[in-house]
């Protein structure tokens, strides 16, 4: 996993042997294969800390702290991503209808998804995430980790 600064700008994917053996099996399931954690039962859903969330893949920047919110569905939601250009949004068409997954744009791990029914205030957009395809950098880390950059993204103004 990576966590120099702007490492993931060039990053190369490891094939799949390499990453079942740097991941968990629930991450190497939600990044790799498109799965779905359990709601509720997730490690930062309940997370208040400041810092940004960041692919645990290839450690590109995804959101802040600063735009989570508790969206009482049991995985942490966002209401914008910290850096647009690393996210790609992709239409889904399924059993669940029409929905729009999120992927990292370097790594290409699947993230979630993202809905209209976030909080109108602050744009109307709900990105719900897996934690299991995020690595959370608190505040005190972000300079030691590569990220020094980002210093300011979750204090809110």
């Amino acid at each position: 996993m990576v966590s120099s600064k702007r490492t993931w700008t060039s990053f190369k994917k490891p094939s799949s042997e390499i990453l079942r053996a740097q991941l968990t099996s629930i991450q190497y399931k939600v990044t790799q294969e498109k799965g779905t954690e359990k709601a509720f039962a997730n490690e930062y859903a309940d997370n208040k800390a400041e810092g940004i969330y960041v692919d645990i893949v290839s450690g590109e920047p995804l959101f802040s702290s600063k735009d989570k919110y508790d969206s009482g569905t049991g995985w942490p939601s966002f209401t914008r991503p910290l850096e647009p250009a690393n996210i790609v949004l992709r239409d889904e068409f399924g059993l669940l209808g029409a929905r729009t997954e999120v992927r990292s744009r370097y790594a290409d791990s699947h993230l979630g998804h993202v809905f209209n029914d976030g909080p109108r205030d602050r744009g109307g957009f709900r990105y719900c995430m897996n934690s299991a395809a995020l690595r959370f950098v608190a505040k005190k880390k972000l300079a030691t980790e590569g990220y020094a950059e980002y210093a300011g993204a979750f204090t809110i103004n």
